[in-house]
């Protein structure tokens, strides 16, 4: 059985780890690993590779993917898609793994209902914005890298008496910023799934700066589009020097964690069996309860993805 991965749509740390992880349990379990570069788009311009270790040699501690990733508005024509499956025809590759998000599972999925090429989705994104797991590949080192950031800027604002304000990634879903602010001991949190009232902030952060506040660290999510705004309602409303920071790319980036690590070989181990025992459908792997679990498309699809709300609740003083 030949097998090829691929990473599609953004990023993150852990998914060399994986690709490590899929090559080597591959080989010794008598598979035939593929590696598929530049994602979609690889798998139209036939850019796909027998991978032999070297290729993986030294990449564990790798942030980013050395297979590369891509977005690709030509796999959504069917004449594009059909170039891919011929592809992989040549090479009798017949099942495939792909890191990614939901917007990756659903190109698949429909690669899937034209050619019948099961796979395997594992679930790999910051944001951990995908509905049906706790747990999506690379967000435990986002994480970390946004704590040291946080932690460091601390230090210089406490040094001046000044506001932090602090951005992270996360579009619709605020996860990052939220389990940063519960972590990092941050005053303000500003997501897109909480409500916040500036007027009782300023009330509660006037009273501790008359007490003796040094400094106040705020994290926002970017997809709320309130870092500026909340610079400026600092500056003018709680009349404190303000610095704002702008983490960007740098959270996609970075050594993967030892979380991120073990659960990447968790995940693809999984994955292959799963590929090695008859599947012939796309599903997709997800961590839900402590336990691996796989779910069909149509359920990972099916509804938007939620915080848990004990975390929302603890979170409630930071925002009014």
């Amino acid at each position: 059985m030949s097998i090829a991965i691929l990473t599609s749509g953004g990023d993150c740390a852990g998914m060399n780890p994986a690709i490590k992880h899929f090559v080597d349990y591959c080989f010794n379990n008598g598979r035939k690993p593929y590696l598929v570069y530049d994602g979609l788009e690889g798998l139209i311009d036939n850019n796909i590779k027998l991978a032999t270790h070297s290729d993986v040699a030294g990449i564990i501690h790798e942030g980013g993917t050395k297979i590369r990733s891509s977005r690709s508005k030509r796999f959504f024509e069917y004449k594009y898609r059909k170039k891919a499956f011929k592809n992989l025809q040549k090479l009798n590759i017949n099942k495939l793994i792909v890191l990614g998000g939901d917007g990756s599972f659903k190109a698949l999925h429909q690669f899937y209902i034209d050619f019948k090429i099961p796979f395997v989705g594992i679930p790999a994104t910051i944001d951990n914005d995908i509905f049906g797991t706790d747990y999506c590949l690379g967000v435990d080192t986002a994480l970390n890298i946004i704590r040291t950031a946080t932690d460091a800027i601390r230090d210089t604002s406490s040094s001046f008496r000044r506001a932090c304000v602090i951005e992270t990634m996360g579009r619709e879903c605020g996860y990052l910023t939220l389990i940063s602010a519960l972590t990092c001991g941050a005053e303000i949190c500003i997501i897109p799934e909480l409500e916040y009232d500036l007027k009782s902030l300023k009330k509660k952060l006037k009273k501790e700066l008359k007490n003796g506040r040094q400094y106040i660290v705020c994290i926002v999510a970017e997809g709320t589009k309130q870092t500026q705004n909340i610079q400026n309602w600092l500056e003018n409303e709680l009349k404190i020097e303000s610095r704002t920071t702008i983490l960007g790319h740098v959270q996609r980036g970075g050594n993967p964690t030892v979380y991120d690590r073990l659960m990447a070989a968790e995940f693809m181990t999984y994955a292959i069996d799963k590929l090695s025992h008859g599947l012939d459908e796309g599903v997709v792997i997800v961590y839900k309860n402590g336990l691996f679990k796989f779910q069909s498309i149509e359920y990972i699809t099916s509804s938007p993805y939620q915080i848990n709300q004990n975390l929302l609740d603890m979170a409630i003083g930071m925002t009014k």
